[in-house]
């Protein structure tokens, strides 16, 4: 075991705060990872806040948060064939998964029926506790460490790994694409990545957002065309409209009016998560063979074909640096929408 430096949440709804622990000993298909950057992600602020309680298990304290994780790799096992030191590196959601399970075989091991090793407030297969990026360093196998682009600067692309595989997986999996219209619902932290891949992949994308407050920003970011879902005009005006809707926000909205601008066929992936259930109207469905779906990050091979594809087409996020000591701030700052459009960490201010 070896001592390293973070920042955890003590106990749920607590400030985080600096805090020392131990990393475990390097296997041999290790990869030591010293933490460069680690974003700031909304289920951080859920998680050490202990707001998913009935939908996971317990939560476990004091938690180091952070799993959009970029750094450089420091040390490799004896058997470590992928990585070598010096490498630019990043860690994402999850740090290991059972490898068995038929979701596992197919790259899917963020649905994996054994149970999903989480990067942080998780239990390895050893049942120590996961601790996630505000820290020094991390200590992953590396079959799930990805690779970053060379190209792009390493603190604007730490949140693809989460902000940006949460959009390019629905995206790719429903066919956004030339000739598909695409509607962007928020343009957050992952609503932002939504619209710069979804202009990436050819389709026509169309912002909803609550106010016109953004839409410079929409535009420069590759939106066609943006609205305010304040105007009820909206609604009537972009009814059958969209091939794809990728919902993103976390608040309580009315999903039926969105699906109702939904094309025959069209489809409503939620990738935001409210707080509480919604209630859906069935016609809503039936009207036009509509679907209402769910997305969830991706596996590590698509993670790695949506760096590699920023990479290719040098997209990375917009993003704002803070030092770790203003971490607590930043939280008060996502929840108030007041950031374009990711908070990164430099953990060059642990020291």
């Amino acid at each position: 075991m070896s001592k390293c430096k973070g920042y955890a949440a003590p106990a749920a709804k607590a400030p985080l705060g600096p805090w020392e622990f131990q990393r475990r000993e390097p296997r041999e298909h290790d990869v030591v990872i010293d933490i460069k950057y680690c974003g700031i992600c909304h289920s951080d602020i859920h998680q050490t806040r202990d707001e998913w309680s009935e939908y996971q298990e317990e939560a476990i304290f004091p938690m180091v948060p952070g799993h959009e994780i970029g750094g450089v790799v420091a040390a490799v096992g004896s058997k470590v064939t992928k990585y070598k030191v010096g490498d630019k590196v990043g860690v994402g959601c999850f740090v290991d998964s059972c490898r068995t399970c038929p979701e596992c075989k197919q790259g899917l091991e963020q649905y994996c029926t054994v149970g999903t090793i989480w990067t942080y407030n998780a239990r390895d297969k050893e049942g120590a506790p996961t601790y996630g990026g505000y820290s020094e360093k991390i200590i992953v196998d590396e079959n799930y460490v990805l690779r970053m682009p060379e190209n792009l600067p390493l603190d604007a692309c730490a949140p693809l790994l989460c902000a940006g595989i949460t959009l390019y997986s629905p995206l790719k999996h429903w066919g956004a694409g030339p000739g598909k219209k695409v509607a962007i619902v928020g343009l957050g932290g992952l609503g932002h990545m939504g619209v710069k891949l979804a202009h990436a992949l050819g389709a026509e994308v169309t912002v909803l957002s609550h106010s016109l407050k953004k839409q410079a920003d929409g535009k420069r970011l590759g939106a066609d065309h943006f609205y305010a879902t304040s105007d009820p005009e909206t609604f009537t005006k972009l009814a059958g409209q969209f091939d794809l809707i990728i919902n993103t926000v976390s608040a309580l909205v009315d999903w039926k009016q969105y699906l109702d601008l939904l094309g025959i066929d069209g489809t409503m992936v939620v990738v935001g998560l409210p707080e509480k259930d919604i209630p859906i109207a069935a016609f809503s469905l039936t009207a036009r063979r509509r679907s209402l779906a769910g997305s969830q990050i991706g596996g590590i091979r698509e993670t790695q074909e949506m760096l590699d594809f920023c990479s290719k087409h040098k997209i990375a996020c917009d993003i704002e640096v803070v030092p770790i000591q203003k971490v607590n701030e930043a939280y008060e700052r996502v929840l108030k929408s007041d950031v374009r459009y990711r908070f990164v960490i430099d953990m060059a201010s642990m020291k």
